[in-house]
């Protein structure tokens, strides 16, 4: 390989090295090389010099090449300063892209590995590196996360604030959005008044903050950017209008169920599937069934031979049968004189309870596992084989019994109410039809809620004081609890109603700082957090 491809393998980030050997020959490979520039500018006072005072030899970890490690062992030299208000006499050069003060590493490694850590903490960046041929403790990642600078905040023109938690219930902090670009600006430690305050006094220039219905974030804006549009966030104000339509469901739950016509108190049993009912055990033959069926086909086919002329050995032989089953058959003058007999009449340890279990499969309950359950408690001593097949016969005796519909639940009317028409199926859209029918209150609701997304979908939010006085003229108390908190705030709510800005992308946010969290197993600091936060938003 020629020296100026090896150039460009290791060092093309710079043109100050040259490279003296590679050694392959052991773990790690070895690089040597050495700086050839004629000068090198003092890091304090940055005052060129080309007076030499010393050489070295560093070796930096550069980034593995074939799936082995690498070892760069660079001759640098130290040289004089010739400043004399500089208050350093030497100085170590630097390589620029390749090396830095104190480092072990080159910068493509370090770069490299802050990335990781930035992308996959510390643990998870230890096991990736490994794969790398690199050997990385979990905190060393952290640290380099650590030691990356403070990202400068910008000024958004559009602003989304919302709150995070850094421990549920305890410790929360806020998030800055960019709403236009959908980056993160910044992550404050805080959610009080004072922290969102100061921050947008020390950062003037926003002009539109998106927020939820918040009164400390409110109060923040009117403090910290009082010339700034306030912006309520359409998904938070539908969300409190679900919760007060789930209030006003709650209230007349009692007329959510259908009413039913009162079912008799047994089944009605279908014509010829007498043996299902309860009654006194018959003393006579069977006429039914598998058994005896086949003992009559057997019966008539042995007596057809018989009157041939045919012996009893040649019968059997012909048949299939055994010579004691023909001799049976032979002597037996009908086949009702087979099929009476020890087991013939004898009562089941289910009789007793088949009346609870018609009654219980007339109710609607199919479930045999649940059957078998509830017979139990009422001292049935037998298997559960015994009412799994009984069930088996009731769903072929009743093939066309329905089990009655369950009511629709508290949450399954306020979804449908809450929901657009066209997203209800036909069955959905009927059963929601006849409950408003029963319900003035609920078709009254349904209006508004409907009058409510129309005006919210056409932006148009200057119409919300007219949907709010015909709420109030209305006596639906729960809705009135929505319209007040909505008149607290009703610029900001207007202006959310009107505008397409929302903080949609905070929300994303603010899900993604719960996954970084996790991945950390909640062990990292605040500062670990913005670091990551930041950081990976600008490397995107």
């Amino acid at each position: 390989m020629s020296d100026a491809l090896l150039q460009d393998l290791w060092f093309s980030q710079t043109d100050d090295i040259a490279i003296d050997s590679i050694d392959t020959t052991h773990e790690p490979v070895v690089v040597r090389a050495r700086a050839w520039s004629r000068q090198a500018a003092c890091p304090g006072c940055g005052v060129l010099s080309g007076r030499v005072h010393s050489r070295y030899v560093r070796r930096l970890a550069d980034r593995p090449v074939g799936g082995r490690p690498v070892v760069i062992a660079l001759q640098v030299r130290r040289f004089r300063c010739h400043e004399h208000a500089c208050g350093r006499v030497t100085f170590a050069e630097q390589i620029s892209g390749l090396t830095f003060r104190h480092g072990r590493r080159s910068v493509g490694l370090q770069n490299v590995l802050r990335a990781v850590g930035l992308m996959l903490a510390g643990r998870a960046g230890a096991r990736l590196v490994k794969t790398l041929s690199l050997v990385v403790s979990r905190s060393t990642l952290l640290r380099l996360v650590r030691t990356l600078p403070d990202p400068e905040p910008a000024t958004p023109r559009v602003l989304g604030v919302d709150e995070f938690a850094l421990r549920k219930g305890h410790v929360y902090g806020t998030i800055l959005v960019d709403i236009e670009t959908r980056q993160p600006v910044d992550l404050l430690p805080g959610r009080s008044v004072a922290t969102v305050a100061q921050w947008l006094t020390d950062h003037p220039g926003v002009e539109v903050i998106c927020r939820d219905r918040s009164v400390a974030y409110a109060e923040a804006g009117r403090l910290g950017a009082p010339d700034a549009v306030h912006v309520a966030d359409r998904w938070h104000i539908w969300k409190n209008l679900a919760e007060a339509v789930e209030k006003t469901v709650i209230q007349h739950r009692a007329l959510l169920r259908e009413p039913q016509d009162r079912t008799p108190a047994g089944p009605v049993m279908p014509a010829g599937f007498t043996e299902l009912a309860p009654s006194a055990s018959p003393t006579g033959p069977r006429r039914t069934g598998r058994l005896s069926d086949r003992v009559r086909r057997q019966h008539a086919a042995v007596h057809g031979l018989l009157a041939q002329g045919k012996g009893l050995r040649t019968v059997a032989r012909e048949l299939g049968l055994a010579r004691n089953t023909v001799r049976r058959l032979a002597h037996a003058s009908s086949p009702d004189e087979l099929l009476v007999g020890q087991w013939t009449g004898r009562i089941s340890i289910l009789d007793p309870h088949k009346p609870y279990l018609h009654q219980r499969w007339s109710d609607g309950c199919t479930n045999a596992a649940r059957l078998f359950a509830e017979l139990r408690e009422r001292g049935y001593k037998g298997g559960s084989t015994i009412v799994r097949q009984y069930a088996r016969r009731l769903r072929e005796a009743f093939p066309h019994d329905d089990a009655p519909r369950k009511s629709p639940s508290v949450r399954d009317v306020t979804s449908w109410i809450t929901r657009h028409p066209d997203s209800l199926d036909a069955d959905q859209a009927q059963r929601l039809k006849d409950i408003l029918a029963r319900c003035p209150e609920l078709d009254r609701t349904v209006e508004h809620v409907r009058a409510f997304a129309d005006l919210m979908n056409n932006r148009n939010g200057r119409h919300l004081p007219r949907w709010i006085a015909r709420v109030e003229a209305d006596n639906l108390p729960a809705l009135h609890t929505f319209t007040i908190g909505l008149a607290q705030d009703l610029d900001a709510v207007v202006a959310g109603l009107s505008m397409s800005y929302s903080s949609g992308a905070v929300e994303g946010h603010n899900n993604k700082i719960k996954m970084i969290k996790r991945q950390m197993f909640g062990r990292a600091g605040f500062d670990l957090l913005r670091k990551r936060v930041l950081h990976a938003a600008q490397g995107r």
